[in-house]
C-alpha cells in the first residue's frame, strides 16, 4: 500500500475531477446525482482502506506519509464542492497512534543517545557546530559568541535531545495540520508534555538509577537536566511558533509548568544518587577510624589516618564538582558531605567497636575536625559560595562533631545539663548520644583523664556528675 497509495489517490482525484468537469459541461439533475453517490461510495470505500491500513502500519513516518495524500486528496477535492469531511475524520481517529508510535521512535532514540553518551563535557571546536548544538536551542548562557574551542556546561546528550524534541514538534504539527484545523496547538503541547514526562524524565530516571554510575558521571547528569529544564521554555516557543499561535500567548511560566516541574523532581533525584554515590566512598575511607588508637598514652603529633584519605577524596570531588555543577548544587553536596563527616565521627563514637577512650584520643579528632574546618573556610570562599545567597556556612555542617569533641574537652563537662550553655554551645548533641559517649569516657582510670595538667583536675568527677544528670532527664 506504501507503494501504491500516491497513485491510488492520485487517480480518485482525477476521476472525480474529471466528472466534475463533464458534470458541468453536460449539466442535468440526474448528472449530479449520480456523481454524488459515486462519491459517497468512494468514501466509504477510502475510509476502509485507509483505516485497515493505518491499523496494520507500525511506524509513524509510513502513518504521515498517507495522511498526506488523504490530506492532499481533501484539499483538492474540496474546491470541486465534494464533502470530504468523512475522511478528516479517520485522520482525527489515527491522531493517538500515529503520536504513541513517534514517542516510541523518540523513546529508542533517546536511549540511544544516554547509552552511548560519555557524560563528559561536550567540546565544541567550530562556530557552525555551536550554531548548530547550542544557539539552535537557545542553550547560551551569554549572547556573546564564545572563543573556540568552548567546552559546554553540557554533554553531548543534551542537544541530541533536543534535536530529538523538536523533530517530534515538527512531525506533530505536519500531522495535525490538515483539513479545517486552525488551532491544534494544546494538543502539539499535550503530546510534547508526553514526551518531556513519560519518555525523556523516565529515561533519564533510569539511568539516575543504574547501579554502575560513577561519580563524576551522576553529576554530569545533574547538570544536563538543569538545562533540559530550561530548555522547556524553548520548546513550548516553538510548539507555538509551528503552529501559528503568537509567542506572546504563551511566553508564561505556566507554558512548560508541568515538564519543568517534573524533570526539576528528577534532577533533585540525579543530585541525591550524587550524594549516595560520594557518601558510600567516604564511608569507605571512614571505616580506617577501626584504626585508631582509643586510649593512647600520648596526644597524636598528627591527625588521624583516615582523615588524609578523607581530605585527598574531599578535594578530589570538590574540585571536579566545582568544574560541573552549578553553586546551589556545589553547596548542597560540599555541606552534605561535611555533615556525613560528622554525624559518621559521632556514630563512631557511639558505636561498640569503641568501648572505651581517652582524653589524647580526643585530642586527635579534635585535630581532625581542625583540618576539615579549614577546608570548609577555604572551599566557602575559592568555590564562590560566599557569593552565593542563601548558602550553607560550611564549617556548621561539622557542628555535632565539633560541639562533641569540645564538650569532652570541657573542664565542665556537666555544664551541658545547663539550659542556655547548652542553647549556645551544643544545640545539635543529643542527650542519648552524649549519655551513651560520657559512659564510654567515665569507666576509665583517674589517669586518662589528662590530671596531669592542673587545668584537668575533676574532669572524672564532672563526667560522673553529666552522667547523673543526664540519666535522670531521660
Amino acid at each position: 500500500f506504501l507503494e501504491v497509495h500516491q497513485t491510488y489517490f492520485a487517480q480518485v482525484a482525477g476521476f472525480f475531477i474529471v466528472e466534475d468537469r463533464v458534470l458541468r459541461t453536460a449539466g442535468g439533475l440526474m448528472t449530479s446525482s449520480r456523481v454524488e453517490k459515486l462519491w459517497e461510495t468512494a468514501v466509504m470505500k477510502m475510509i476502509s482502506v485507509v483505516e485497515d491500513q493505518f491499523s496494520r502500519m507500525q511506524m509513524a513516518n509510513h502513518i504521515l506519509m498517507v495522511k498526506d495524500y488523504v490530506s492532499l486528496l481533501c484539499a483538492t477535492l474540496r474546491r470541486y464542492g465534494y464533502q470530504v469531511g468523512p475522511l478528516f475524520e479517520v485522520l482525527d481517529k489515527t491522531k493517538e497512534k500515529y503520536h504513541e508510535l513517534l514517542l516510541s521512535d523518540c523513546k529508542l532514540q533517546i536511549n540511544d543517545s544516554l547509552s552511548n553518551d560519555k557524560y563528559e563535557k561536550m567540546i565544541i571546536r567550530k562556530e557552525y557546530e555551536y550554531k548548530s548544538n547550542v544557539l539552535a536551542f537557545h542553550l547560551q548562557t551569554t549572547d556573546i559568541m564564545p572563543a573556540f574551542p568552548y567546552v559546554a556546561p553540557f554533554s553531548a546528550t543534551v542537544p541530541d535531545c533536543c534535536k530529538i524534541v523538536k523533530s517530534f514538534i515538527e512531525d506533530s504539527v505536519s500531522f495535525l495540520s490538515y483539513g479545517s484545523h486552525m488551532d491544534f496547538y494544546d494538543v502539539v503541547k499535550k503530546y510534547l508534555d508526553k514526551l518531556l514526562i513519560n519518555v525523556l524524565n523516565e529515561a533519564l530516571l533510569k539511568l539516575i538509577r543504574n547501579p554502575t554510575l560513577a561519580v563524576s558521571q551522576a553529576m554530569q547528569i545533574a547538570a544536563n537536566m538543569t538545562v533540559l529544564e530550561r530548555s522547556c521554555d524553548f520548546f513550548a516557543r516553538y510548539a507555538a511558533q509551528m503552529s501559528g499561535v503568537p509567542i506572546r500567548l504563551i511566553d508564561r511560566p505556566q507554558a512548560s509548568l508541568a515538564a519543568r516541574s517534573v524533570l526539576l523532581t528528577s534532577q533533585g533525584a540525579a543530585h541525591e544518587q550524587m550524594f549516595v554515590l560520594v557518601k558510600s566512598k567516604v564511608d569507605e575511607f571512614m571505616q580506617l577510624t577501626d584504626n585508631i588508637n582509643w586510649t593512647p598514652e600520648e596526644p597524636p603529633l598528627n591527625s588521624n589516618e583516615y582523615l588524609s584519605e578523607v581530605s585527598i577524596y574531599l578535594e578530589t570531588i570538590v574540585s571536579l564538582a566545582q568544574q560541573i555543577l552549578p553553586l546551589e548544587a556545589l553547596d548542597a553536596l560540599i555541606g552534605g558531605v561535611l555533615t556525613h563527616i560528622s554525624d559518621e565521627i559521632v556514630a563512631t563514637m557511639c558505636s561498640k567497636e569503641v568501648q572505651k577512650f581517652n582524653i589524647n584520643a580526643i585530642v586527635g579528632l579534635d585535630a581532625d575536625l581542625k583540618i576539615l574546618e579549614s577546608f570548609a573556610d577555604e572551599r566557602f570562599r575559592s568555590t564562590g559560595l560566599n557569593e552565593l545567597q542563601g548558602a550553607t556556612d560550611l564549617r556548621q555542617c561539622l557542628s555535632e562533631g565539633r560541639q562533641l569533641v569540645n564538650l569532652l574537652l570541657s573542664n565542665q563537662p556537666e555544664n551541658f545539663m545547663n539550659p542556655v550553655i547548652r542553647q549556645k554551645s551544643y544545640s545539635a548533641l543529643d542527650s542519648e548520644k552524649v549519655l551513651v559517649i560520657a559512659e564510654k569516657y567515665r569507666d576509665l582510670p583517674e589517669k586518662y583523664f589528662g590530671s596531669r595538667n592542673p587545668k584537668n583536675v575533676g574532669r572524672k568527677k564532672s563526667i560522673d556528675l553529666l552522667i547523673r544528670r543526664l540519666r535522670d532527664s531521660l
